[in-house]
């Protein structure tokens, strides 16, 4: 026997012991025995503990009870399914036992273990096994209406059952709904609500036909209005439908509208109870079906502002009233109102409350009806604001914050200067309200309530952040409601960090000014915070005391305000911070923050608290614990244009820092390369030379491939040392220029790098004398290209060649006397017979950099040698002579521009590369200067829009697009005309070139654009496929990068686009390929287009988008060819996190096509890459079901639940399934690029 089975059995036999004591303490250790992951029990040991378990269930004592009832939980993963069905059979019985005592423990057993079973996702059968072995029993007790305490148990465990697994009791629902609609009579309260609970489970996981059946049921048994009727059983129906509402309203859509007329009319009659029922039952359609609820908007809005301010048993005094008695004490007054209205009967507190409830709902289920809802709810829940219950006041608070959070303008939304639209109008509303806000919460901001004050700041934050700006004239209010609660020592700590919060949002949104009078009111409490004992408040009150200073002494512009009156206690405050060591590590970090912001705003303030303040920096510095942050900080002091002396820590500080830099912690080097930098930059000379050659010799092993933004800021503070102290670099300008140039060889050179590498670069030519010199420097970036061997290809990548050239035009730039020189080399490089290709390339892309700053010397060699490498047999070099041609002729127009026009005119075989030259010339040219040539370029681009060549069209698009920058209102309305008179291929050019203009970044053309962009949308209804297929790419670019050009016209558009989503049967033809017929799809590319703008729509203009009818073309597509499912799904999975209410209303229609793609077959002996294809679409459409599946009612689908057990019993798919899980956990996969 094993020593487990051995103790085990000893612990059984005490357990049979006449003493109590004995059995309770042998029942306590083997709990904690099952409680163990390593405990394995013998069959025999199982049957042992399961008896003697069952058998102390009936133990005299109530304590052993309890505890034997306890240890069936961990039990029941420990011992076989059979010996689990014995417990449930024993439990079972006991239910129904004579004794109250045995009925209760068996209840509390029965959920205990109900909890402990393993979910039917696991694919375990044992949950299925045992709920189908109870449920029998349980739909026994309830119906037999002897005894009501089995009745309410037996309810209890049911409806516990029916939420964690009602999808495996498929087999017992028909019976369960017939066992549970009679219990919505029973003449008891108790039963009835526990029945409503069951039927609300019931209803979300049985089949529709059942589902109808409820439905039908409760809306035939709900009388007409003046129908007799107990209230009893009216109530009790109505909060049956609100319970089928919260738990299934997806289901309920097709009944509302024979339901929702019932409902109102029963809010009408005199009973709170059931209007609360009746305002929860529309919270939960309104959430759960909204579109449905579409037509019942305006009755429910009605309802809800009626009882919103329904409290019969109150007479609110009137403002004026109420402006007399704050002057009054209203402590006094206060203590009055509450004896005289606590009255325990008045139910009409539950009623407001389910209308502001319904309200929120209402508010987030239709945003948009916003502007309606600023003129009808807004002011009724300002009213609301003075409630005298607090858990409605914190409701009232909440949907008030739901309508700012849906007026908060989208992301990527712009102002438009001519017209408001129609989010400028709502803010503008908005902005109308927060006077009649502020007076509203005037009171509340000092109410005895904290819950009342918490909410009055949330709901300011919120506001702050959809209005900034707009509390500033309410100041004096706010600061006085703050500096209340931050004195009020006699409650909790939350509400001071709330208002410290609060304070904090303020100061980053408000202008500094409307501070300034208020500084000697609110610095005092905000200091008494800082010195607080309680570790938040003080962390808490750093964080606003740094605030404060940056915000009212900013370093970009002069002094508003003097800082002398405040500066010495806020200086004593944040030191005597400092100097503690036995603080929170949070409280620490804060203090460094703010002693740095202090150091760096007013500095030059601080007088003999400058020094100890630096010094105790310093010795932050030295501490493992602190080191960051106080780097952190010293940035901050040497950034700062106060220009302070730091000398008694410079020495000290610099070898520290130096240290950092062979640390593994990447923020910490990163924090000291940006440290060391602003010292550079700040003290220069004044750096200790020795202390500056040891931080350089840290630096060669910094400037590595293996971390790039690391090796970025190493050499800006190379770049920035060459500048004030070059004399130190003559050691490392060695190790640094070979790991610089092993950089530069390196395919992955983020711009940054490139950028830091030039300055630095011309940083070392540019000192006096040179560092470096420039011919040796020149020498060293090119040797890797010349040393090639001639005849071999490129082993470097191409963007190599581009980075060398960039650095070698810096060094010319840096050393114009050289640049000549240069410039003649690579001409004769380029045209050299002996020169490899890599030398060629490299010769062109340099000239291309280079020329612009060589004169008009050289110049006119070069289109001689440029013009014959286009003829090149190399396709490296045809392309950097094309970039030379242009880049070299945007620096010297009236040479260049005519002769590029006259060789697309004469050349037609190079017509791409010339093309390809023109547009590098629009694009690097000044706009100025190209406007003589501006009629010329138009005419010469509009012959080439008709040619064959797609590639040659999109070349000609973008340099349309470039060129229309020149003179936007002169030659963009001339698109239009082009797009009516032009064939298609002009017209789908022109359309490409407009996509060229969309920038994710704001731009002047942006207006313009907006105003032409509905005339340019208009090319969706052309008849030509390749038109309407480039106008989806513009719409799409649009989208993804400046929604607000296309926002205010989606009502237009999107019909438009739905239709370009539809499988045309005319598009499709069959081509014969010897004996076989091939079908194609001319339409795909449009179709997949259009599918590519309803995801970047998702994206950024979700708000405008009627879910419904997009999801019913996302479910087409998920029946569509290959790569159009590839993206649905993608969708699918992204509406399920986005708006997870419509698609749970359609879900078991969206899990066909899921279950289709998921278990389809490959034919046998199909190519590898159908095999592929098929495993990538699996894998996607898994994905969107693991997506479904995080929307809570999903599971309780029983179309899904299928599915699901269908997944679990294939293999293949469990595995997939598993892995697609544990990858969630990890970084999205899902997202996209679809500019």
């Amino acid at each position: 026997m094993s020593t487990a089975a051995f103790h085990i059995s000893s612990l059984l036999e005490k357990m049979t012991s006449s003493d109590k004591d004995f059995r309770f303490m042998a029942t306590s250790d083997l709990m904690s025995e099952l409680q163990k992951d390593s405990i394995q029990l013998d069959e025999d040991s199982e049957r042992k503990v399961v008896k003697m378990l069952l058998r102390l269930l009936e133990d005299k004592n109530g304590e052993v009870q309890n505890l034997a009832v306890k240890c069936l939980g961990p039990l029941v993963g420990k011992v076989k399914e059979y010996q689990v069905e014995t417990i449930v059979d024993a439990l079972c019985a006991n239910m129904r036992s004579e004794k109250e005592q045995l009925r209760d423990i068996a209840g509390i057993g029965l959920k205990t273990v109900l909890s402990e079973l393993p979910p039917a996702a696991t694919g375990s059968g044992l949950a299925t096994n045992v709920c189908r072995k109870i449920t029998g029993q349980l739909t026994n007790a309830i119906a037999q209406q002897e005894d009501v305490a089995v009745q309410l148990e037996a309810l209890d465990i049911l409806s516990d059952m029916l939420s964690r697994l009602g999808a495996p009791l498929a087999a017992f629902h028909a019976s369960l709904l017939h066992c549970l609609l009679p219990q919505l009579s029973s003449p008891r309260l108790a039963v009835r609500k526990r029945a409503v609970g069951a039927l609300g489970h019931l209803a979300a996981a049985c089949s529709t036909d059942l589902f109808v059946e409820l439905a039908d049921h409760l809306l035939d048994r709900l009388p007409g209005p003046r129908a007799p009727a107990s209230p009893a059983t009216i109530r009790t129906l109505i909060q049956c439908l609100g319970s089928v509402g919260r738990q299934a309203g997806h289901r309920l859509g097709a009944h509302l509208d024979r339901l929702v007329p019932l409902v109102e009319e029963f809010c009408k009659l005199d009973d709170d109870e059931l209007r609360e029922s009746c305002l929860q039952a529309f919270e939960a359609f309104l959430k759960k079906c909204p579109k449905e609820m579409g037509p019942h908007v305006s009755k429910v809005t009605s309802l809800c502002l009626q009882y919103m301010k329904h409290d019969p048993n109150y007479n609110y005094d009137s403002d004026g009233d109420e402006e007399q008695m704050e002057t009054e004490d209203s402590e006094c007054s206060e203590q009055e109102s509450e004896d005289e209205y606590s009255d325990d009967d008045d139910m009409s507190w539950k009623v407001r409350r389910a209308a502001a409830k319904c309200v929120a709902a209402l508010i987030s289920s239709r945003p948009d009806l916003l502007p309606e809802f600023h003129g009808t709810l807004a002011p009724a829940l300002i009213r609301r604001f003075r409630e005298r219950e607090e858990n409605v006041k914190a409701d009232v608070f909440g949907a008030y914050i739901v309508l700012l959070r849906q007026t908060r303008p989208p992301k990527g939304w712009l102002e438009a200067v001519e017209e408001p639209t129609q989010t400028g109008s709502r803010l503008h509303v908005l902005r109308g309200q927060v006077p009649l806000v502020i007076k509203a919460l005037q009171r509340q901001l000092k109410d005895r309530s904290i819950r009342a004050r918490q909410g009055c700041f949330s709901l300011l934050t919120e506001l702050a952040g959809v209005l900034p700006g707009s509390l500033a004239e309410h100041m004096p209010v706010l600061v006085a409601g703050i500096v209340f609660s931050l004195a009020d020592r006699s409650s909790s700590s939350t509400i001071r960090m709330d208002a410290l919060a609060f304070l904090q949002g303020l100061l980053g949104t408000e202008p500094a000014e409307a501070f300034h009078s208020h500084l000697p009111t609110l610095l005092p409490p905000v200091l008494t915070c800082v010195s607080d004992s309680f570790y938040k408040v003080a962390a808490e009150a750093l964080l606003v005391l740094q605030e404060l200073v940056r915000a009212l002494w900013p370093l970009d512009r002069p002094r508003m305000l003097d800082p002398e009156p405040y500066v010495g206690e806020m200086s004593v405050a944040t030191l005597a911070r400092l100097r503690a060591t036995d603080l929170d590590q949070e409280v620490k970090e804060r203090a460094i923050s703010c002693t740095g912001h202090l150091v760096g705003h007013l500095g030059d303030r601080l007088g003999d608290d400058l020094e100890p303040s630096l010094l105790l920096l310093l010795d932050r510095l030295r501490n493992e614990i602190t080191r960051l942050p106080a780097v952190k900080a010293l940035t901050l002091i040497a950034a700062s244009p106060l220009r302070l002396d730091l000398q008694p820590v410079l020495a000290e500080a610099l070898p520290i820092l130096a240290s950092f830099l062979r640390k593994n912690q990447r923020a910490l080097r990163l924090a000291t390369l940006a440290a060391l930098d602003a010292l550079a930059h700040s003290q220069g000379l004044s750096l200790p030379p020795s202390a500056v050659q040891a931080v350089l010799a840290e630096l060669p092993a910094l400037v590595s491939e293996s971390d790039m933004h690391v090796a970025q800021l190493a050499v800006d503070f190379l770049a920035t040392v060459t500048q004030v102290q070059p004399a130190s670099l003559a050691k490392v300008s060695g190790p640094v220029l070979s790991e610089l140039l092993r950089l530069l060889r390196s395919p992955l050179l983020p711009a940054g790098v490139l950028v830091a590498t030039e300055g630095f670069l011309q940083a070392l030519v540019g000192t006096r004398p040179p560092c470096v010199d420039y011919a040796k420097l020149i020498s060293l970036l090119t040797s890797p290209v010349y040393n090639q061997a001639a005849d071999g290809g490129s082993a470097l990548h191409k963007q190599v060649y581009h980075s060398l050239a960039r650095c070698v035009a810096a060094l010319a730039a840096a050393c114009p006397q050289e640049a000549a020189g240069t410039a003649d080399r690579l001409v004769c490089d380029a045209r050299s017979p002996h020169s490899s290709t890599g030398v060629k390339v490299l010769a062109f892309l340099s000239l291309a950099e280079v020329g612009q700053v060589a004169g008009p010397g050289p110049q006119r060699e070069l289109k001689a040698v440029l013009l014959e490498a286009l003829g090149s047999p190399s396709e490296d070099v045809r392309a950097a002579a094309s970039y030379a041609l242009g880049r070299v002729g945007a620096g010297n127009l009236p040479d260049f521009l005519p002769f590029l026009l006259g060789q697309i005119e004469a050349e037609p075989r190079r017509q791409y590369l010339l093309l390809h030259s023109l547009r590098e010339a629009l694009g690097a040219a000044p706009p100025d200067s190209l406007k003589p040539y501006a009629e010329d370029i138009w005419t010469l681009l509009f012959q080439r829009c008709e040619g064959a060549e797609e590639g040659t069209r999109g070349v000609v698009a973008e340099c349309l697009g470039k060129l229309v920058l020149v003179n936007p209102p002169f030659l963009l309305p001339r698109f239009q005309k082009q797009l009516a008179a032009g064939r298609p291929h002009t017209r789908s050019t022109v359309i490409t070139a407009v996509k060229f203009l969309i920038s994710d970044q704001p731009h002047p053309i942006d207006p313009l654009l907006k105003s032409f962009i509905g005339e340019f949308m208009d090319s969706l209804q052309d008849p030509d496929l390749n038109v309407r297929r480039a106008t989806l790419a513009f719409f799409n670019s649009a989208v993804h990068n400046k929604p607000s050009l296309v926002r205010d016209l989606l009502d237009d558009i999107l019909p438009l686009l739905y239709q370009e989503t539809k499988i045309r049967r005319d598009l499709i033809r069959e081509v014969e390929m010897g004996p076989f017929k091939h079908t194609v799809d001319d339409g795909l590319d449009v179709r997949k287009a259009a599918f590519e703008c309803m995801y970047s729509l998702l994206e950024s203009c979700l708000g405008q988008l009627d879910i419904c009818e997009f999801l019913n073309h996302v479910e087409d597509g998920l029946k569509d060819h290959y790569d159009i499912r590839m993206l649905t799904f993608i969708m699918l999975a992204r509406l399920a996190t986005l708006c997870p209410a419509p698609v749970l209303q359609r879900v078991d229609r969206l899990i066909e096509p899921l279950r289709a793609t998921c278990t389809a077959k490959v034919k046998a002996g199909s190519v590898k890459q159908e095999f592929e294809k098929q495993d990538e679409l699996k894998r996607s459409a898994m994905r969107a079901v693991a997506a479904l599946l995080t929307i809570p009612e999903v599971g309780k689908s029983p179309i899904m639940a299928d599915f699901s057990s269908q997944i679990r019993s294939n293999p293949e798919l469990a595995a997939l399934f598993e892995s697609i899980q544990d990858s969630a956990s990890a970084p999205s996969t899902d997202s996209m690029e679809l500019s």
